[in-house]
């Protein structure tokens, strides 16, 4: 394989139980017996889940101004092996990218919390890059695009089931983390299911990267 695709939230960043708790909130003042909403949206683009599920232009600037504030003040903690695995692709040569359903506002909360974070990827694909969202392939297909390579060339790294969806969709090679979901309910839409990116759970796939210095 030529490149490495993360998605951020769930895979790079440890923000999926956050992002539950709020739109489970949301769900509760907005969206009342609607109980799988907040896992339904899981790796979907803020656009698409207001368009889709928020009809009302009061409403959606309501929740657009609650998430806004919500995120400025996440944590945005590492998922543990997540830079020692990124670092090391990156150091074989191997292009990376971020490609996510956050926006370039969210990132920037992001960036407040680890100022060289762009610097350790090769790109960062954001939501503003797209029209579709996960499941939608097209952010996997553009990402490959910009490194330069072709999507079937590409691993994706994915935790939710709009995002493992996506990956496949575009022709990767989908590794699913089991940080958000089980590997059991994972893997069907995966070729791989591991539970995080300790070096155990590495072997199987260090063996798609021919490049990684050992």
């Amino acid at each position: 394989m030529k490149a490495a695709l993360f998605d951020l939230d769930g895979v790079i960043v440890d923000t999926e139980s956050q992002y539950t708790r709020f739109w489970t909130e949301v769900r509760d003042i907005f969206l009342p017996g609607n109980d799988h909403f907040p896992l339904q949206i899981k790796g979907q683009t803020l656009t698409y889940i207001l368009s889709s599920f928020f009809p009302d232009e009061g409403v959606r600037q309501q929740i657009c101004g609650l998430l806004r504030k919500f995120e400025e003040n996440m944590t945005y903690q590492y998922i543990s092996g997540a830079l020692a695995w990124v670092s090391r692709l990156s150091e074989s040569g191997v292009p990376t990218a971020i490609v996510t359903s956050s926006d370039k506002e969210k990132m920037s909360h992001l960036y407040k919390n680890h100022p060289s974070f762009d610097r350790l990827f090769t790109a960062i694909h954001t939501a503003e890059h797209d029209v579709r969202s996960k499941p939608a392939p097209d952010c996997y297909l553009s990402a490959a695009d910009t490194l330069g390579v072709r999507p079937d060339e590409c691993v994706v790294f994915e935790d939710s089931f709009n995002g493992v969806k996506a990956g496949k969709a575009s022709g990767a090679f989908v590794v699913g983390l089991a940080t958000s979901n089980s590997k059991e309910d994972l893997l069907p839409y995966c070729d791989i299911v591991v539970e995080d990116f300790a070096a155990e759970n590495l072997i199987e796939i260090e063996e798609l990267f021919p490049q990684l210095k050992k």
